[in-house]
This record gives C-alpha cells, structure tokens and sequence, in this order.
C-alpha cells in the first residue's frame, strides 16, 4: 500500500504479469497432455480406407494389401475361375454367403460386387492362420485331382475356393470375409470405406 492507502501500482503490475505467465505455463503443459487423448498417426492409418489401383491386375494375378494390420486379397479372376465358382456350390458350406457377418454386396455366389474380382481379408475363420494360394486346378496343385482351384489354410487344412466360401467338412466355420470397400472407377477401389458400401 502507498502512504494515501492505495496499491501499489508496482504491486499490481507484478501480480498482473505473474497471472498472465501463470496462465501461460498452464496451457504450455495442458496441450501436450491433451494431445495425448489423440489417436497417433499410425493408429489412424492402421483404420483408415485404403485406395488401391487394380487397373494393372491381369486375369488369374492376385495383389495384397494391408488395411488394419489385415492382409487383403484382390483377385482379377479369369473365365475359368469364374466357372469353376458355379460348378462347386454344392462342395461348399454358404455357397451365396447368406450369414450375417457378410456385407449385403458379398451375398451372391462370387462374393463380390463384380463377379470378375474377389476381395477378401486373407485370413482363415478358424484359428486365424493366413491360406496359401492354390490357384491351379487338379493333381498340378499337390491337393488333389478334384481340387477346383482357391487356397489352403496350413494350420489345420481349412480349403476355400476362388470366391473364399469354405468346403464343407473343414475346421473353418465361415467363408472369408469380404472387407467393406467400393469402386471409385473401373481401375481403383476404396477398402474400409463402410459408410459408403457397394
């Protein structure tokens, strides 16, 4: 207090300033902690829509992707495979993927939105082991002489055609699963795009 019984204005201007950096050091620290409720980079990539270019893939050639630490099959299928998806539904457990846990798009015989590409997330619905590719049809495929064409699960032999419907009588209950994903032309899709299926 001055001798008139006023503040010191010094007094104030050091309170004042005290404040002001006090408010400061507050927000310093606050917004590197609340920045820390954020997702990283890295979780938000591992969840975001992956955009592919399938406009290189020749009939018969497959391109794996990784969309949420999944390894994602992309299949240009060629006349024969198509073929051989009809001839065999009768061999397989849902041959049109009428279960639930299918997109509505996938439930059709070829499990697709266009008949000539398979999608689906290469992982076996059994203990989750990853199949092999066995695209070629016959005893050329070291399974056997009937064997249509698709993949092998190694873990517990769980087979699955070129559609990823699994053979009736395998460890594995359920077809692969098709990932949500769309066209954005005829040469590229989006995988992980669920608000916008089909």
């Amino acid at each position: 207090m001055s001798s008139d019984g006023q503040p010191d204005c010094r007094r104030r201007r050091l309170l004042f300033a005290t404040s002001i950096l006090g408010g400061a050091a507050g927000v310093a620290v606050a917004v590197p902690f609340v920045s820390t409720f954020e997702p990283s980079e890295r979780a938000k990539s591992a969840g975001a829509p992956v955009e592919v270019d399938i406009s290189g893939l020749a009939p018969g050639e497959m391109k794996t992707v990784e969309w949420r630490g999944k390894p994602v099959w992309i299949i240009r299928r060629s006349k024969e495979m198509l073929d051989s998806i009809a001839r065999i539904a009768d061999r397989v457990v849902d041959p049109r993927s009428e279960r639930p846990m299918q997109p509505e798009y996938a439930r059709n015989e070829y499990r697709s939105i266009r008949p000539e590409y398979m999608i689906a997330i290469g992982i076996c619905t059994h203990l989750g082991c990853s199949p092999s590719e066995k695209f070629k049809a016959g005893s050329e495929s070291g399974i056997d002489a009937d064997w249509p064409g698709g993949f092998l699960c190694p873990c517990h032999g769980s087979m699955f055609d070129l559609a990823g419907r699994v053979f009736k009588n395998k460890p594995a209950p359920d077809n692969l699963q098709v990932p949500p994903h769309r066209y954005l032309s005829d040469g590229r899709i989006l995988i992980g795009d669920e608000k916008q299926e089909g």
